[in-house]
């Protein structure tokens, strides 16, 4: 089976801001992208997105556009929680709080958020519940943090290793099940 992995396009933040599960729009004009996302998808196939406006905004135009078999939005695809960090600029984020996060991402937990492994978790939970159970392609639009832990999840390759897989705005990712 096919799994299309789709990273939603860029953001109305400016760079530098943290802003993980916090629902911001994306940036236009995105017609010309989308267009180039939709050539690199099947031309059938089951649909599942995170629930933030980002993804959901290019999953129901992929939905327009290619024969979906079902279409679902699923709280476990959103991105990391970011607790005290959401909608801050990286460098105004204590370097107390953040230095400790940025040498074990894995295991600390953000204040009032969540670490790598819960989000790791909980994707493992919805990739179980819903992918497992699929035999057609599938493609699931969503962040790269979800994307990451997607990939670890395929390959067995270690969370502290998730960011050595480079996940750009509007990049699909076809993962061979």
């Amino acid at each position: 089976m096919e799994m299309y992995l789709v990273r939603h396009t860029e953001t109305i933040c400016e760079k530098g801001i943290c802003y993980g599960q916090s629902d911001v729009d994306i940036a236009e004009p995105f017609e010309n992208i989308f267009g180039s996302i939709i050539s690199k998808l099947p031309s059938e196939a089951v649909i599942f997105t995170s629930p933030l406006k980002r993804c959901v905004i290019l999953a129901k135009h992929i939905q327009e556009n290619i024969k979906t078999i079902s279409f679902q939005e699923d709280e476990r695809l959103k991105e990391m929680n970011f607790g005290d960090w959401e909608l801050k600029k990286w460098d105004e984020i204590p370097s107390e709080q953040l230095n400790p996060w940025m040498e074990d991402f894995v295991n600390i937990k953000v204040s009032n958020g969540e670490s790598f492994v819960e989000l790791h978790g909980r994707v493992g939970d919805f990739l179980s519940d819903k992918i497992a159970k699929t035999n057609v392609p599938v493609i699931i639009v969503a962040h790269a943090g979800i994307i990451r832990s997607i990939i670890c999840h395929q390959t067995s390759l270690p969370l502290k290793n998730a960011f050595t897989n480079k996940v750009d705005f509007g990049q699909v990712i076809k993962i061979e099940i």
